[in-house]
């Protein structure tokens, strides 16, 4: 294992000795001319001009009204997908292969000035294989067809203080994003869990309403009414409200200058019984009995020069009626992430990341506790106009249960797409 470790590191460093420039520009950096690193410390993680630009609907902030709409400009479309060989290890057995991880079909714009949207379109994928398996197909492929995010934006409602977000869209209660993690394999292992018997998933994006803003110095809000179920039928008369503040010191957004803080906090409910046969064209089933459950946490970023700390962690009530192991108690929870980012060398063309995740079920859960471990590398190819190609190369070391834990360790050196 140690032998193959070492000549999947070497391999990926020679490949950064040796790439070559590509030509390629997303869809922003097309309709403006910039570079990619005008809105990212390095693709997908958005520097702190990324996150304003973001937030104001991607508008370039003080120039709404003057900006070109979508039906003004080429088609704004791109896509992202990855490719590359990968090493699967645990109880001393192996496995390897080359996979596809994925595509992503993104279009986004101004549509007039302060309206906006945002639409992602991840397409079924049977062949080639996404994991271990062999070629996924019928009921099991390896991507399967969502519209990821379909969200229309109205901005400066009230300038700077209140926009309103409509549609399914990555909500404000995620102060890390998800959808924005320079790890590929690798995800918040907290934003995944919830206790044995719930549905909730925190890194998911919800369909509803959110409003948004900022107040000086450096105050900002989300406030959301959700389904809470993503993209599946709510199923109860009951929808998930949350709400998030953070406040950065200094200049900047939190991003790549300044420190921030945040926290926030979540209500939703789910059924726990179902009455048959009664499901409405929209494929609601009627729902009742419903049960709430609950998060609370917060999330902490530092900036030094070109290093970003940053950590977010949470503590989770799931009502005991959603409690398989003991049903006569609550579930509870709690776990976080942390994680230290760098970028180096002009148009921060190199990347290196550090990144500790961490799941602590309650005493009588034998099973889902976890400690992960993770370290990447990426290198980024192009010219001054175009990083749009990343070399990458990742490692998990995955620790997960307390009786009798099952280790696994992960590896991975791939192409990341993004034009």
């Amino acid at each position: 294992m140690k032998r193959t470790l070492t000549a999947l590191f070497t391999g990926a460093f020679a490949l950064l000795v040796l790439s070559q420039a590509a030509l390629a520009i997303p869809a922003f950096a097309r309709k403006y001319g910039a570079n990619c690193s005008q809105c990212h410390v390095a693709f997908p993680k958005l520097n702190d001009w990324g996150q304003r630009f973001r937030d104001n609907g991607y508008q370039v902030p003080g120039q709404q009204g003057s900006e070109k709409t979508a039906f003004e400009t080429a088609i704004p479309v791109a896509f992202r997908t990855n490719a590359g060989y990968s090493l699967y290890g645990t109880g001393g057995q192996t496995a390897s292969g080359f996979h596809i991880y994925g595509l992503d079909l993104l279009s986004a714009g101004v549509l007039h000035k302060n309206i906006s949207y945002l639409f992602v379109y991840t397409p079924r994928i049977d062949e080639p294989a996404a994991d271990y398996n062999g070629p996924a197909a019928g009921d099991n492929p390896a991507q399967l067809a969502a519209i990821e995010s379909a969200a229309v934006v109205f901005s400066n409602i009230i300038r700077d203080k209140l926009n309103i977000r409509i549609g399914r869209f990555e909500p404000g209660f995620q102060l890390l994003s998800s959808k924005r993690l320079y790890y590929i394999l690798q995800p918040y292992e907290i934003y995944g869990f919830a206790g044995t018997h719930s549905s909730f998933d925190f890194s998911a994006s919800q369909i509803g309403i959110e409003a948004t803003g900022r107040f000086k110095p450096g105050l900002k809000y989300a406030l959301g009414y959700i389904n809470g179920t993503g993209a599946n039928p709510d199923n109860n008369r009951w929808n998930d409200v949350y709400l998030a503040l953070s406040k950065t010191f200094g200049r900047g957004e939190g991003q790549s200058a300044g420190q921030r803080i945040g926290v926030f906090g979540y209500l939703g409910w789910q059924p726990t019984t179902f009455v048959d046969p009664i499901v409405s064209p929209g494929g609601d089933i009627n729902g009742k009995d419903n049960r709430n459950f609950y998060r609370i946490g917060g999330d902490i970023s530092l900036n030094w020069h070109t290093f970003n700390l940053q950590g977010m962690g949470f503590y989770a009530v799931d009502d005991r009626d959603f409690n398989d192991l003991d049903p006569a108690l609550d579930y509870k929870f709690w776990g976080g992430v942390v994680q230290l980012d760098w970028a180096g060398l002009p148009n921060n063309r190199l990347v290196g990341s550090l990144m500790f995740n961490w799941v602590r079920p309650p005493g009588y859960d034998d099973v889902h506790k976890v400690d992960a471990y993770s370290a990447l590398v990426r290198y980024y190819l192009g010219s001054w106009s175009a990083v749009n190609i990343a070399i990458h190369a990742e490692f998990t070391h995955r620790v997960a249960g307390t009786i009798g834990p099952v280790r696994e360790d992960l590896v991975t050196i791939l192409l990341d797409f993004d034009f």
